[in-house]
């Protein structure tokens, strides 16, 4: 498919058609507004492969050259504008060192799959970064999907989808419109267990938990961790046992993602 490419010139600072790539610093391209955008040659080289609309893509002269195959290979056209590295920092507000944005449109609001075995609750996490880093951890184990609480951090906010390594363009992320139901849900519809990721506590040790064919688990906010509300929905708590010696308290919420993803999925192999 033959490229749309526009070379905007230095004086494009306020082109018209650049207005959704301005002061992206400052400003979010909202859940309401249906776009995103994606930074970094490789998120967008993602972006490409997928079904989603693309809506423009903003370049450097040497990202154009780098992603020419993949644009010519693009499932629909759009314009490609070709800028100058000055310029596309003031568009857009801060130094873009990748040389690369796109906008795009966000996925339509998708469901659990149907015959999903396992499913990552995120539960008001709202620092970006990791949600982001969740999100690619549950792409990384093969999560089916992630179900966010109403709280949670957008996970198609530009940071998120960096963080990410564009793991959210094709993990099917919902977001619960009825908290605590679309939690009970997974047990009742889905047949999953609960499991919350707490601090000890009396929690079974993760190495001690042998995970069930059908899994959801649930993890919680940066600091408070898991609330006691929601901890009282699951089936069992399980912990990643801390060693006293260095006075380390608990671990990065995206950490203890990676590695209770790792036993669970390890766990399964190992049964087969």
């Amino acid at each position: 498919m033959p490229i749309d490419v526009h070379f905007l010139p230095e004086a494009a600072l306020d082109d018209a058609r650049l207005a959704d790539y301005r002061d992206l610093q400052d400003r979010r391209l909202s859940e309401e507004s249906g776009l995103f955008v994606a930074e970094s040659e490789l998120v967008v080289r993602k972006l490409l492969a997928t079904h989603l609309r693309v809506c423009s893509l903003l370049l450097t002269a040497p990202r154009l050259a780098a992603l020419e195959s993949a644009l010519a290979a693009a499932h629909t056209d759009f314009p490609v504008y070709v800028i100058p590295q000055g310029v596309m920092d003031e568009v857009a507000g801060f130094h873009v060192h990748r040389g690369c944005l796109a906008i795009a449109e966000r996925p339509r609001s998708p469901r659990i799959p149907e015959g999903a075995r396992l499913v990552v609750v995120l539960v008001d996490l709202v620092d970006v970064d990791n949600l982001g880093a969740m999100a690619r951890n549950a792409a990384a184990f093969g999560v089916d999907a992630l179900l966010l609480s109403p709280r949670c951090a957008d996970p198609f906010y530009r940071k998120a989808v960096r963080t990410s390594a564009g793991a959210v363009l094709s993990l099917p992320i919902v977001r619960a419109g009825h908290w605590p139901d679309d939690v009970l849900a997974l047990r009742q519809r889905h047949g999953m267990t609960l499991i919350g990721a707490v601090l000890g506590g009396g929690a079974r040790p993760l190495a001690e938990f042998a995970p069930p064919e059908h899994l959801a688990v649930l993890f919680g906010s940066e600091g408070p961790g898991l609330d006691q509300g929601t901890q009282s929905l699951c089936d069992a708590l399980v912990t990643v046992p801390m060693a006293a010696s260095h006075g380390v308290d608990s671990l990065n919420v995206a950490t203890a993602g990676a590695v209770f993803l790792y036993h669970c999925t390890q766990w399964a192999k190992r049964k087969r």
